[in-house]
């Protein structure tokens, strides 16, 4: 489908002069997000993210724009709080975007405790700092994922959203969430394997013949998150309109045709079954949620049934006893007390949802 092209003005006004943070500014939606918040001309850009070698490679790019604003490239881990409170209260930043999270299904579901520790309290660190340091916005990036869960990475992305959600009515600062599928392109996504499995031959891999993804171009979905981040009002959840989904196996066929080859013959395509934790179809929005229409035809709204604060800070005060002691087995009954509809693949034979 054709990318959005939209007025930017609202994003202009909304940036222009802040000082503006971006976690995880390393990563595939987070450096897409510092490459188009610095053409809005912040007073700073601070990008944050804990692997070297992906930010030096962004803060390089960065400083070609000559345009004024200060970069400041910022090695440390969310999961750390001494490291948030200094970096927090030394540059104040006003707006916050939160990209930093473990991502990868399959491996977040052989290492739950990590999942835990980043997503949600490294999302609750951010949270406790904003308010501290009186941060006007914060807008976190959420997932399709965090819908129906069926895995952990996506039950933790799904507290963190009720997490956000719930502090938006605590304080002054104004807490949204963003959330949409997969992104064309991204580390670790489909494309970048059928790239690699190509050029050694084939065959290129699809997990099932039924699969199917929403994608979108990285580019049109941070531009959708900052227009939705300039006109959130607090308290949103932001659902972007992914179009309609994509099987892989025609993905895949065509990545062959597009390539020169005919799928099947010159090149084949195998099937390898669901990783753990894996939906054959994943959903944008909760059968609990209502949907709301904005102003933007590409963006909607979710009203989510949320837990109180109460409940949530009494489970995470759990969860927090499990990571203590490393009590894996004791992961999936708390987490299921907080995010209901999660069905884990461990304990029962789920592979689609809707």
């Amino acid at each position: 489908r054709e990318p959005v092209d939209t007025d930017i003005t609202s994003v202009k006004d909304f940036i222009k002069g802040k000082s503006v943070m971006v976690t995880g500014a390393g990563g595939s939606i987070g450096s897409e997000l510092c490459r188009q918040i610095i053409k809005y001309n912040p007073s700073h850009l601070l990008l944050l993210d804990r692997y070297e070698n992906s930010l030096f490679e962004v803060d390089l790019e960065l400083k070609s724009h000559k345009n004024g604003s200060n970069t400041l490239t910022i090695i440390g881990d969310i999961q750390d709080a001494p490291f948030l409170e200094y970096i927090f209260s030394k540059h104040r930043p006003q707006i916050i975007f939160h990209a930093a999270a473990y991502k990868h299904v399959p491996l977040m579901e052989h290492n739950q405790i990590e999942a835990i520790k980043n997503n949600i309290f490294g999302t609750r660190n951010l949270i406790d700092f904003a308010v501290k340091y009186e941060a006007e916005n914060f807008v976190m990036i959420s997932t399709d994922k965090a819908v129906n869960p069926t895995n952990i990475m996506g039950a933790t992305k799904r507290i963190a959203e009720f997490l956000t959600v719930n502090m938006n009515s605590l304080n002054g600062t104004k807490f949204s969430t963003v959330r949409f599928g997969n992104v064309l392109g991204s580390n670790g996504s489909v494309v970048p394997i059928f790239e690699d499995q190509l050029k050694k031959g084939g065959p290129l891999t699809v997990t099932h013949p039924k699969a199917e993804r929403f994608f979108m171009l990285i580019t049109e979905a941070v531009h959708l998150v900052l227009i939705a981040a300039a006109s959130g009002k607090g308290g949103e959840i932001f659902v972007l309109d992914m179009g309609k989904p994509v099987k892989i196996i025609d993905l895949a066929e065509n990545f062959v045709q597009l390539s020169g080859f005919i799928p099947h013959k010159e090149i084949k395509i195998t099937f390898t079954g669901l990783r753990p934790g894996e939906k054959l179809y994943e959903e944008l929005f909760d059968e609990t949620e209502k949907r709301i229409t904005t102003s933007h035809k590409k963006i909607m709204m979710a009203i989510p049934e949320v837990p109180s604060i109460t409940f949530l800070i009494h489970h995470i005060s759990e969860l927090e006893k499990i990571i203590k002691n490393y009590s894996v087995e004791e992961v999936v009954p708390v987490i299921r007390q907080i995010v209901p509809n999660f069905k884990n693949h461990k304990t029962e034979n789920i592979v689609t949802t809707g």
